[in-house]
């Protein structure tokens, strides 16, 4: 099929990449003209694992190209819109300018029985209201909500594989058309035993929010356990451990730490929490605003720890944050935890330097008052207290032999809860976890 995707951002270029994969034809188009130029010569405006590698093997074969001209998409049967839908400023509502104007951009060039999919993580009723002016324009083309369940670094497999399907047509029908259609672009996945659910629009745009917030809670709870272990002089690591043996509840997303961040979590559950308001269900949503808080509140205690470590003052303490992406193995940084608690410690008399293996060109943008530095061993010399803030395997796997001789003292705060006590322990630091005594 010849298949349009509008927005290269992550999901639009990581979508684009694995449709191309799976036989498609291709075409990507942005606004951004030097985003198109990166990807056209197969280089990823952002780190993902083996997204660039990907890029390069399907551009080989003529099935993607990319471009800002939105006439390209004339021709296509389907087209995909993967643009962002960030939280508008001084609200926790979403800003949908950019699905619209997508949306309103690409009606011009629809034809007959061309199916408009939206994969942007929207509040509910946004789907109708698309759907509308869709129709108005263009009767006979359809629209499906079509929601993405991707992890950062491991996009390019959850598109490929992923865990589930969600089609949101209207009516909620199988016999839908637009079922079809889709079926015949995730016909590899679907034929490998991919679930396949289908629903009415609101049901598929609350499937996201509804997941990302079921996580978010789960994540906060496990940080208001490790409160109260820190109090009570319990091990969060077992607790997690011990409720996560049963399978109603299970293990996944049971890490206590510094809390969540990036460009979906956080957000989304605003956004979930704005519409509901909107709808005169806000009552149903209460307790996300304290699952917003105990995650916030998870910065300002690692602050607190990273002072009583120092020996009670932060004042002109040299203090490495290992770790600025909100994850690892991304060079993400929206709404990144270890940059918050670095900015933070440097405003209370910290001298703070950040190390990261991919996010430093991004976190200096963000943050440009903090030092960065690239190289691990130039970063640990002559640090009076090592934070981990994000648990890239380099920073898992390093010697606390050799770190010791690097640093002025041997002091490390381990936010991510992913260290051996027991080993840096006997290697002469000084360790603190996070609801860990």
């Amino acid at each position: 099929m010849r298949i349009t995707v509008i927005g290269c951002g992550y999901l639009g270029a990581v979508h684009a990449a694995c449709m191309a994969k799976l036989g498609h034809e291709v075409v990507g188009i942005d606004v951004d003209g030097r985003k198109v130029d990166d990807l056209s010569a197969a280089r990823a405006p952002f780190f993902e694992p083996d997204l660039e590698d990907l890029l390069k093997e399907v551009q080989e074969t003529g099935r993607l190209s990319f471009t800002t001209d939105m006439a390209e998409a004339k021709g296509s049967d389907v087209h995909f819109i993967c643009v962002g839908t960030p939280q508008k400023k001084g609200e926790n509502a979403a800003d949908l300018t950019y699905v619209d104007t997508a949306t309103m951009g690409l009606i011009p060039y629809l034809s007959p029985g061309d199916v408009v999919v939206g994969k942007s993580t929207v509040p509910v009723g946004t789907a109708a209201r698309l759907a509308n002016m869709i129709e108005s324009a263009q009767p006979a083309a359809h629209l499906v909500w079509n929601p993405e369940f991707l992890r950062e670094g491991h996009a390019v497999s959850d598109t490929l594989h992923p865990d589930r399907l969600v089609y949101g047509v209207t009516g909620g029908s199988e016999q839908h058309d637009a079922v079809q259609v889709l079926d015949a672009v995730y016909a590899s996945p679907l034929e490998s035993g991919t679930p396949r659910l289908v629903a009415d629009l609101p049901t598929a745009e609350l499937v996201k929010t509804a997941a990302n917030s079921f996580l978010a809670t789960k994540i906060s709870f496990i940080n208001a356990m490790a409160e109260l272990c820190d109090a009570a002089g319990a091990d969060v690591t077992i607790l997690a451990d011990a409720i996560g043996l049963d399978d109603r509840i299970g293990r996944k997303f049971l890490n206590a730490g510094i809390g969540f961040g990036g460009g979906c979590l956080p957000k989304d559950i605003r956004a979930f929490m704005a519409r509901a308001g909107e709808l005169g269900a806000d009552q149903a949503l209460t307790f996300l605003r304290e699952v917003d808080a105990i995650n916030m509140r998870r910065r300002t205690r690692v602050v607190e720890l990273t002072r009583e470590l120092c020996g009670g003052s932060l004042l002109g303490k040299r203090i490495t944050v290992l770790g600025a992406s909100f994850k690892p193995d991304s060079d993400d940084v929206r709404d990144s935890p270890a940059l918050s608690i670095a900015a933070q410690l440097q405003l209370q008399g910290a001298v703070v330097t950040v190390t990261d293996p991919e996010a430093l060109e991004n976190a200096a943008r963000r943050f440009p008052e903090l030092h960065y530095e690239k190289s691990t061993d130039i970063a640990l010399r002559r640090a009076d207290a090592l934070l981990l803030l994000t648990e890239w395997r380099d920073y898992r796997d390093l010697d606390p032999y050799e770190a010791a001789t690097l640093v002025s003292s041997p002091r490390i705060l381990d936010g991510r809860n992913v260290l051996d006590p027991i080993k840096w322990r006997a290697a002469g630091w000084t360790y603190r976890g996070l609801g860990r005594p």
